[in-house]
């Protein structure tokens, strides 16, 4: 098989975002194969973080000479973490439970929160994920990075690529409340190593 043409990266504001949510769904269904139900819940959830403070989005796209737009590899988007939203409640309260208030402040206190980052299984293994991550993270004024991963197994390429830009992990083998699949919570102090061509 040839391998895929190689993705550009392109920043869009909320409003392209939000336009561009259904390939972006297309993405996250193709990655994450959640169950049909839960798509209208996600769309929503995706809306609301579009309004998030300092929110940021990049897609991974490829350009085909004389064609106007182009095929959606993947995406990344994050916010600053603040309370009140609730996977920085969720989280801070389990970090304070293990370390103490300090431990949890340390981590949240001025963190940017990598919400998704997805790339279509037939676009993967060629570095776009970290593309994506390493731009995304580039530049934040936040003291921190965090997210949240599946925690099938702690080899997975998600938490390889992860721990190859400095995270650790904070939390494993977590339940968010509402039941749902194990996470792990990954945190690391910004700037990342690691560059986006590596």
């Amino acid at each position: 098989m040839n391998d895929p043409d190689p993705a550009k990266l392109r920043e869009v504001d909320r409003r392209g975002f939000t336009r561009r949510l259904d390939p972006i769904l297309d993405i996250y269904t193709a990655a994450m194969s959640p169950p049909a139900d839960q798509l209208p819940g996600r769309r929503a959830i995706m809306e609301r973080h579009a309004r998030y403070p300092r929110f940021r989005a990049l897609l991974a796209e490829t350009r085909r000479p004389f064609r106007r737009g182009g095929t959606i590899q993947g995406f990344a988007y994050g916010f600053h973490g603040a309370p009140g939203q609730w996977w920085h409640d969720i989280v801070h309260q389990a970090l304070t439970e293990r370390g103490g208030p300090a431990h949890a402040e340390e981590w949240l206190g001025d963190s940017f929160e990598v919400a998704e980052l997805h790339v279509h299984p037939a676009y993967q293994g060629h570095g776009t994920g970290r593309a994506l991550l390493v731009t995304l993270c580039a530049g934040r004024p936040e003291r921190t990075v965090v997210l949240s991963t599946l925690d099938r197994r702690p080899d997975t390429p998600a938490r390889r690529l992860y721990r190859s830009v400095g995270m650790v992990d904070l939390l494993t083998d977590f339940a968010f409340p509402g039941g749902g699949p194990r996470y792990a919570v990954m945190g690391a102090r910004l700037p990342l190593g690691g560059s986006a061509g590596e």
